[in-house]
């Protein structure tokens, strides 16, 4: 460090004898590898009075952003200086650019605007990428803008820096313009554009930019190969996934391992959980995030158990886990509704102080809601550091699954006073506690409430209204109230407006509905039963008899028309027909055969002379018994 210190102070000396002021001894800065040595000179130079020299500072802080991790010294030796070019304003905001989410950036623009300095083509990407990842968009915008009016609107870097910005804040189609203009892409930008329309979740659009950007000659990189595989979501992507994992033999990619992460991330969500493990098994390496995906990964496929096997296999292998494990953990637990197992992740993350993590503490509150568990639950909620939407949400929806309904109405309330705004799965909780308890009134004004938050009804909600006026009495008002959902009613909705029909023996509005179930498509065998039973109640359904067996033969068309809807899935299913007598209470059964069989009736009493259907139902094969 001595030598150091006198080969700095013998070139300070040089540089002080020097009427240019020019750097002679270039050699010395660029053989600096350390901040200390950096800090050292910096003393030299201070000592000799050259502190305030303009290439000597620029020189400093150049290197000062470069050789630490942390923005303070450069910062100083920014401060510090008297005059400040476009090259130091530029060092500068590119440092704290760098560093990531940093409010920084767009405070020192505006200062280097308030100061009269310009900024050039180098400035405004810096500052655009940090107001992306700030979430800055006003400032992007004014920022955009005093790019065109400079002349800068055609950069490259710029361009790439906007479609970024636009895209992380939902403006997707502002992504797609800059984009569109831009007239060079390099492979930054591709892959900007592919992760923008993933980030929004518009996955069919990032594949096709992946098929252009290859069609184009653009040769993907490690990083665009990473943020195009989570757009393969379904098992009809399962193909795609297929070919880019090959493209990435191909190029000698698939050792990367962030790409094998990713390639069992996405074969996890395109069904292959198999070939998903294999890829983990032989891998030859495996990281942190590696166990993470594999076991998120059986964690959303339902397969619980192999999850928590998983995260054993990884305690033993000595792999720490972190609060993304442990989520996935929790979550398993609380699908499988393993309470014993989720209480022993709770005291291992007790135990290793993840448990203060708020992610780790809404899934414990999750998982002890769903295993019945409420006053752990409780617990949990009242030991949060942070309680957020999240959190709330959760608590409620403990109480309201668990019938403590004036618990979970008493927290909705708590939660509004808190200043928490209520998310849609919170009015899903509230709308399907007020319905189960018939609570009419205050269903309606929770129901009413959510135009206050700008939260547009769901199917979920709506559904949770027409049960609620359904069990009501009210099916005139839940039809109309179909009728006029700010969405198009499914399948789910009118079958809970049916099966209110059914409970309150509303034939008219039944058969309405029951056309409008047809007309979506709705075969299912549940709803031609529910109707049968509703006629059969109504005595609607009368089949007059002839000798011939006429009425025979109408029954068993009704039968038959019903047996056709089973689902392949219940093989031994039965269609089990009650009928009567009308003269006598003397019931008589009439069966039809399964799927695997020929569809035939067996009549009981072919004496009787006039028929009606009593009732249908669904019966396993096994309650037949002795048929």
């Amino acid at each position: 460090m001595l030598r150091t210190a006198l080969r700095f102070q013998a070139t300070a000396a040089a540089l002080s004898s020097n009427t240019a002021l020019s750097l002679p001894h270039q050699h010395i800065f660029n053989s600096i590898s350390s901040l200390p040595a950096l800090k050292c000179l910096h003393a030299v130079l201070l000592k000799e009075g050259l502190s305030h020299h303009l290439p000597l500072a620029t020189k400093l802080l150049a290197l000062a952003a470069s050789l630490s991790p942390v923005v303070g010294y450069a910062r100083k030796l920014f401060d510090a200086a008297p005059h400040r070019d476009s090259f130091m304003w530029n060092t500068i905001l590119r440092a704290y650019a760098d560093l990531g989410p940093c409010q920084e950036v767009p405070l020192l623009y505006r200062q280097m605007h308030r100061d009269g300095l310009s900024p050039d083509h180098f400035t405004f990407p810096f500052v655009v990428r940090s107001c992306a990842v700030v979430s800055a968009l006003a400032e992007g915008k004014q920022v955009h803008c005093n790019a065109i009016k400079h002349g800068f609107e055609s950069n490259a870097f710029l361009q790439t820096a906007l479609v970024t910005m636009y895209a992380q804040n939902g403006l997707i189609y502002d992504s797609e313009l800059v984009f569109g203009e831009m007239a060079f892409r390099n492979i930054v930008s591709w892959t900007s554009m592919i992760a923008g329309y993933v980030q929004n979740s518009i996955f069919g659009k990032a594949l096709g930019v992946f098929r252009w950007m290859v069609a184009s000659g653009t040769r993907p990189n490690e990083v665009t190969l990473v943020s195009v595989l989570p757009a393969l979501r379904a098992s009809e992507c399962l193909l795609s996934g297929m070919l880019i994992h090959g493209f990435m033999s191909k190029l000698g990619l698939n050792f990367h391992l962030s790409l094998v992460n990713a390639l069992i991330a996405m074969y996890g969500r395109c069904g292959s959980i198999n070939v998903a493990r294999s890829l983990f098994d032989e891998m030859p390496a495996r990281n942190l995030v590696s166990w993470n995906t594999m076991i998120a990964m059986y964690e959303q496929s339902s397969e619980e158990s192999n999850a928590i096997k998983t995260f054993r296999t990884m305690l033993t292998e000595k792999v720490a886990p972190n609060s993304v494990t442990l989520v996935s953990v929790i979550s398993a637990c609380a699908s499988s509704g393993a309470l014993e197992t989720g209480k022993w992740v709770h005291a291992f993350a007790r135990n290793r102080g993840l448990d203060v993590d708020v992610r780790v503490g809404n899934a414990l509150l999750d998982m002890y809601g769903k295993c019945g568990s409420i006053d752990a639950a409780r617990d949990v909620f009242d030991k949060l550091s942070w309680k957020g939407v999240v959190s709330w949400s959760a608590m409620i929806r403990a109480y309201a699954a668990h019938g403590q309904v004036e618990d979970a109405l008493q927290l909705f309330a708590e939660m509004r006073a808190e200043g928490i705004r209520p998310n849609t799965f919170t009015y899903t909780s509230i709308l399907a506690a007020c319905s189960h308890s018939g609570l009419m009134n205050e269903g309606m004004e929770h129901f009413d409430s959510m135009r206050s938050y700008n939260i547009t009804p769901t199917l979920e909600h709506c559904a949770c209204m027409v049960d609620l006026l359904g069990r009501a009495g009210r099916l005139v008002d839940a039809h109309e109230f179909v009728k006029r959902m700010p969405v198009q009613p499914d399948i789910g909705v009118w079958g809970a407006l049916l099966g209110a029909c059914k409970t309150h023996g509303d034939l008219e509005i039944a058969e309405s509905v029951f056309d409008e179930l047809s007309s979506l498509g709705c075969n299912n065998a549940t709803l031609y039963v529910l109707m049968a039973n509703m006629y059969a109640e109504a005595k609607s359904l009368v089949v007059p008899s002839t000798t011939n067996g006429f009425g025979c033969d109408m029954v068993a068309d009704v039968l038959r028309n019903t047996m056709t809807l089973i689902p392949p899935r219940v093989p031994h299913s039965y269609i089990v027909a009650l009928i009567e007598e009308e003269a006598s209470p003397n019931f008589k059964i009439v069966v039809v055969g399964d799927k695997n069989s020929v569809r035939h009736i067996q009549v009981y009493d072919s004496r009787l002379c006039r028929w009606k259907i009593k009732g249908m139902l669904m019966i396993h094969y096994a309650m037949l018994g002795a048929r």
